[in-house]
């Protein structure tokens, strides 16, 4: 039973806590195996229009983009079949857009969706082991057996970080020779470039109704520039030092709903936003 203790604290002198040192300390985190950035630049993706949209593109002259912003992602981890540790990880990116368009010399606003996709191949090492972890909702008996999901399995897990597109330009063109519709349009090639699915809480974030009919007469057209980066992480535990638990200096501070200025004046002066600051390289990357 000796072994089944408690481990001893190592305690140092010279660090900020409360007990006026720090202790070695295990935890059980995500370990970055590989990782890539990477600057993707995306022509002729097709914007999936509503209704109302399309009809407006169908008669438009003129479309600008004002705003693009990332809803969501879909990633997926496959291992590759002849290099092990190796795996793959595809991305399928969905951008909410707005644009103005120019129709009998009014400008018209819309929205519509862009999906792209990607694929890198980073090393996540190989696991040997399946992880299996308690859940709140098991008492004494364990809860009734979920086919297909038993444990947590080898597969590593994929971290996405991205920046909100640039978008480079907007285009209106002639509907494409291949079948424009909801669904995949078949092979690329052509402008309208494939969605796949798109899932329902995507399609929440358009105005209205998407458009699926195929009789449509223009389609709309994007160039979109991304910058990204790609971790490939596993679980791992480590001894680290760690500081105890500080009670923080600084107060909190309450607006008076009376006199909301006073607030306002105590705010600094956002210098940097007028003024930025140059890049200074300190060394080559």
């Amino acid at each position: 039973m000796a072994d089944n203790r408690a481990p001893e604290r190592l305690r140092c002198d010279g660090f900020c806590g409360t007990g006026g040192g720090y202790d070695a300390v295990y935890i059980d985190t995500d370990r970055i195996l590989d990782s890539c950035r990477d600057k993707d630049c995306f022509e002729n993706v097709r914007v999936y229009l509503t209704d109302i949209g399309q009809e407006i593109v169908d008669r438009a002259s003129s479309v600008r983009a004002k705003k693009a912003e990332i809803v969501d992602t879909c990633i997926s981890v496959s291992p590759m079949t002849f290099n092990r540790g190796f795996y793959q990880i595809h991305v399928r990116i969905f951008v909410h857009m707005e644009f103005e368009t120019c129709v009998c010399a009014k400008a018209q606003c819309i929205d519509g969706l862009a999906v792209v996709e990607k694929s890198v191949i980073l090393f996540g090492g190989e696991g040997h082991v399946r992880i299996f972890r308690s859940k709140a909702q098991n008492g004494p008996c364990c809860a009734p057996f979920e086919s297909g999901h038993t444990s947590d399995d080898n597969l590593p897990q994929a971290v996405f970080e991205v920046a909100d597109p640039v978008v480079l330009s907007a285009r209106i063109l002639e509907k494409c020779s291949c079948q424009i519709n909801y669904a995949p349009c078949g092979s690329g090639g052509c402008a309208c470039s494939c969605s796949g699915d798109i899932p329902d809480g995507v399609l929440g974030c358009l105005g209205g109704a998407l458009c699926r009919t195929d009789d449509i007469e223009h389609v709309l057209v994007v160039a979109l520039g991304f910058f990204s980066v790609i971790r490939i992480e596993r679980p791992a535990q480590f001894l680290v030092s760690a500081a105890e638990y500080c009670v923080p200096e600084k107060e909190c501070v309450f607006t008076e709903d009376d006199d909301p200025c006073a607030a306002f004046r105590r705010m600094a002066f956002p210098v940097d936003q007028f003024c930025p600051r140059q890049n200074q390289q300190t060394g080559k990357c």
